[in-house]
């Protein structure tokens, strides 16, 4: 069936439009020159684009357009152009939230926070179904939920930009006691990503490295082979345990009523998680080992 838009266009009083209680931003960012283009653009120009709004009880709730709103209410506007649309509290949050990432007005923890709420806190999905909702792929948003297991001081470097996804996502897979560590070291050193998985792999393959420097070159050759095709079976295995786990997913979404489902889901979530760790942990070996296996040959 076509989407039919059934949203009105009229002037609201202002002090009768208030905040989403289920904003994807727990604060906005503080006035920035950007804000103040917009309000000398909305003072010489007028407001081009109509905030969208949805009806509630008390009012009104903005669902796009805060910048907008507040460039108005500096201006001490008594009514603000509005779109106005009947949605429940998953759509805004969904349109906030895609409102949001276009603008790329979220640093990478808050996005892993708005993913966690709708995810875990109010069970609307599963990652899938975020990921598809956002136009984001699946790792995308389980790499960002994957960086709320890190310690308070690291997640503050990754907000602040100190520190990039792709390094903190190769931190959350070292054991908590050593990461503190290593993150200095990344970035004092601006360590690459190939860099990183190259000392993961070292402080993981230590006491085997050892092993296998004393044996002969036929048994090494015959390990690795052998080690590729089992790591092979591993990861087809864990795939076929994520897609349970998704099914299981969907089954307490179905089954299960809103109020009491979430301890389920963050446990289900929790283990899609750990078997996206393991899966890429997976591939990582495999990629060491084939090159092991190249040298080996040489």
């Amino acid at each position: 069936m076509a989407y039919v838009d059934t949203s009105i266009i009229e002037q609201i009083e202002m002090k009768m439009i208030h905040h989403s209680s289920f904003a994807v931003r727990d604060k906005f960012q503080r006035y920035s020159e950007d804000d103040e283009s917009l309000v000398t653009s909305i003072r010489e120009h007028g407001l081009i684009q109509p905030i969208l709004i949805r009806p509630l009880s008390h009012g009104f709730e903005i669902v796009a357009g805060h910048r907008r709103y507040h460039a108005c209410k500096s201006l001490r506007w008594r009514f603000i152009p509005c779109k106005i649309r009947e949605m429940t509290d998953k759509q805004a949050f969904e349109i906030q939230l895609s409102e949001n990432i276009q603008r790329k007005s979220m640093d990478p923890i808050e996005e892993a926070e708005a993913f966690r709420r709708y995810v875990m806190d109010y069970g609307w999905g599963g990652v899938n179904d975020l990921a598809k909702k956002i136009g984001k792929s699946e790792e995308y948003v389980s790499h960002r939920i994957q960086l709320l297991k890190l310690p308070e001081e690291i997640k503050k470097k990754i907000s602040s930009h100190i520190l990039n996804v792709s390094k903190a996502i190769e931190i959350s897979a070292i054991p908590i006691e050593k990461q503190s560590l290593i993150v200095g070291e990344i970035i004092e050193n601006n360590l690459s990503v190939k860099r990183i998985r190259e000392l993961k792999m070292i402080l993981r393959d230590n006491s085997t490295e050892d092993c296998n420097n004393t044996e002969d070159f036929t048994n090494t050759k015959n390990y690795i082979s052998k080690s590729l095709k089992l790591a092979k079976k591993a990861s087809l295995s864990l795939k076929v345990n994520l897609a349970r786990i998704d099914n299981l997913i969907e089954e307490a979404q179905i089954s299960i009523e809103p109020e009491h489902r979430t301890e389920i889901i963050n446990f289900l979530m929790e283990l899609r998680i750990r078997i996206h760790e393991l899966i890429d942990d997976t591939i990582k070996f495999k990629n060491y080992n084939k090159k092991s296996l190249r040298s080996k040959i040489r």
